[in-house]
């Protein structure tokens, strides 16, 4: 369902301890022994399997084989299990404890400032090296590249935050790594560039001229500023044509939505923790990981314990693809070259508008969070770009952090679903995920603090 835009409806409110918001603790930490030891595969519990993914060429079901052209074995066999849990190798779960388990918090600020009986907790993924929940993929994802003997993992990015995730985790494990980057992140984000290069990788403007695919968009559009789809093209050219290199990507498949579900898995104990239970899940979604790495745990326990929660996607309305776009065969990329997935999707042809949250701006919705949408296990919502921003400044001046452009999506919904309930009187639980801070991305601030933002 898409929810109504507008500003932020504050009530005036007493901010003294009397009105039940102080509370004795706001940050619900796990010791580093609770660090999960396996990941959650969603597509184990689905009450109908998923749509099997099809070779571009033939239509037909694409085969392990056809898949380790690009992808190592040990993740294609994840790409396609339905072993409902995967166990955490333990020099992944290493890298981990750089991190995690990473914190919840209770916005009780941000709750004072709505005047609502509502509890708001978000699980904050911006504390990771790179400041979002990218690593949680990237860094297993180059751990099993590693194992399998690869050299060279060629990636996209959008925002930059899988970039800085793909790049950090390939010197961890001795990889090289090559980065295309769309062109119009390129140009507003240059400290995510910047911090890829310093973690030794090497970064293109996406359309490049490093592709023949790259040089045929520059061609029919010298300004072009790209896209994830032109991007991811631009990858997986590059892998094909150079022996050693596999294709890494940060969103979408099935893998990188299992690396995800740690997040909900920590949640989950966290909550428990807390003494209090989710009314409503919400996280923002582009491709969809960092929306199933919250929610497909919370999901498991709709299907397998009857729980009745509320999980809410939102998305940008710019990029709608849950809301408006049309389930069907798509590739994830613009060139054609990717697996045919079952999707929700605005067709890989679509040029999303140049919003400020890069990460969002993709065309298709990951398989495995079309499928639940699909079957009704979740809801989706979309929102503009200034609405998003005023959520984000008002949280930012209740809690202290600033959040990315992405995350902020999510925030806006949360906010709304709190107003509702001081308008109905009633108290609801909310728990969200906060992806990642937005420190790299104050341009964006800068644009929608002087009125330059526009929808």
């Amino acid at each position: 369902m898409t929810r109504p835009n507008g500003s932020i409806r504050l009530a005036e409110t007493n901010l003294n301890r009397s009105n039940g918001y102080a509370i004795m603790q706001t940050r619900f930490t796990l010791p580093q022994s609770s660090i999960p030891t396996h990941w959650y595969n969603l597509a184990a519990d689905f009450p109908e399997p998923m749509d099997i993914p099809l070779h571009p060429g033939t239509r037909q079901p694409i085969t392990p084989a056809e898949m380790s052209a690009v992808f190592p074995e040990n993740l294609v066999a994840q790409e396609m299990s339905t072993e409902r849990y995967i166990e955490i190798p333990e020099e992944v779960r290493d890298v981990y404890a750089l991190w995690r388990p990473t914190p919840l918090l209770r916005a009780v600020r941000l709750e004072k400032a709505l005047n609502t009986p509502a509890h708001i907790y978000y699980k904050y993924e911006g504390s990771s090296p790179v400041g979002s929940h990218k690593p949680n993929t990237a860094v297993p994802q180059a751990y099993y590249n590693k194992v399998a003997g690869t050299a060279r993992l060629a990636t996209e990015t959008g925002a930059g935050q899988w970039g800085c995730s793909l790049a950090l985790a390939c010197q961890l494990f001795g990889l090289e790594c090559k980065v295309w980057m769309v062109r119009v992140s390129f140009n507003q984000k240059p400290y995510r560039r910047l911090l890829m290069q310093t973690y030794g990788s090497t970064v293109y403007a996406s359309p490049s001229d490093q592709t023949e695919f790259g040089r045929k968009q520059l061609a029919e559009n010298p300004n072009c500023p790209g896209s994830l789809g032109i991007a991811i093209s631009e990858a997986i050219e590059n892998t094909v044509t150079n022996p050693g290199t596999k294709y890494a990507l940060g969103s979408v498949l099935n893998h990188v939505c299992l690396h995800q579900t740690v997040i909900g898995e920590e949640c989950i104990k966290q909550m428990e923790e807390a003494g209090e239970e989710p009314d409503v899940v919400v996280g923002c979604a582009g491709g969809g990981s960092n929306f199933a790495g919250i929610a497909f745990p919370f999901i498991r326990k709709k299907l397998c314990e009857g729980k009745a929660y509320r999980i809410l996607a939102v998305e940008p309305s710019s990029c709608p693809t849950l809301t408006e776009g049309e389930l069907r065969y798509d590739t994830g990329d613009t060139a054609g070259m990717t697996p045919l997935m079952k999707m929700y999707t605005l067709g890989r042809d679509f040029m999303p508008p140049s919003i400020h949250a890069g990460g969002l701006r993709y065309h298709g919705m990951a398989p495995t969070v079309s499928h639940a949408y699909k079957l009704g296990l979740l809801e989706a919502a979309a929102y503009p770009q200034n609405a998003v921003f005023e959520a984000a400044v008002l949280f930012a001046r209740s809690e202290g952090l600033v959040p990315a452009p992405e995350s902020s999506h999510a925030i806006r919904a949360v906010i709304d679903e709190a107003i509702q309930a001081r308008e109905e009187g009633r108290k609801k639980v909310i728990v969200f995920n906060l992806s990642g801070h937005g420190l790299l991305d104050l341009a964006s601030y800068d644009a929608y603090l002087n009125g330059q933002l526009r929808d």
